[in-house]
């Protein structure tokens, strides 16, 4: 399938016009992918009941069922809705978001398997602390699927919009710039046992919550 150019929409990272977070969000309801600014990097990401556009962005990272992948959501409301969480589990995800954290846990019912890690049946799942993220998130009224901005044969994230445009304009529908965000790895934690584990030690902060 060819796609057209990718559209591209320069959002204040801190006052976000309301115009284009409309017109992204209608977008994202036509079956778009589409590049947008989090905490900790650029992302790729789509409805979470688009499954055409789901494969899109395994495509684009070249990434397989055995990958966590991500749901951003707005509370923790959306986050209990798709991932079960004990109370020791509630209280630190509460204390910690939003912030740039990614919350391994394991799916409900409500989940598609397809989003699921194919054998542990877990999802991460983020509320990022960025203005046009969350913005995004109440006007879809939804979470989003999201996976982090990192192609193929690389390490890190793309930083720069407009590399992700010239890199990926025929392969993905907006590119929303909020300008340069410095690529920092959220810290991620896992609640798939008794005891919470840290998978990655990144940008968020850990507090007494977690003995390390």
């Amino acid at each position: 399938m060819v796609i057209a150019l990718a559209q591209y929409f320069e959002i204040h990272p801190d006052d976000p016009q309301l115009r284009l977070i409309h017109r992204a969000v209608d977008i994202l309801n036509d079956g778009a992918v589409i590049a947008y600014p989090t905490d900790s990097s650029y992302a790729l990401a789509c409805r979470v009941d688009d499954k055409k556009s789901l494969e899109r962005i395994r495509a684009i990272r070249q990434l397989d069922n055995q990958h966590n992948f991500t749901l951003v959501c707005r509370n923790m409301a959306e986050i209990a809705k798709f991932g079960k969480i004990a109370n020791d589990a509630h209280r630190m995800i509460k204390a910690l978001t939003p912030g740039p954290y990614t919350f391994v846990l394991k799916a409900t019912r409500e989940l598609p398997k397809r989003l699921q890690h194919a054998k542990r049946k877990s999802v991460g799942f983020r509320i990022p602390d960025h203005k046009v993220a969350l913005d995004l998130l109440d006007n879809l009224d939804a979470p989003l699927f999201s996976s982090t901005l990192i192609l193929p044969g690389t390490s890190d994230a793309l930083e720069m919009p407009w590399e992700i445009r010239e890199q990926l304009e025929h392969q993905i529908d907006l590119v929303i710039d909020s300008g340069y965000i410095g690529y920092q790895p959220t810290t991620i934690i896992s609640f798939m046992e008794d005891t919470p584990e840290v998978f990655r030690y990144g940008k968020g902060k850990l507090t007494d919550f977690l003995q390390t």
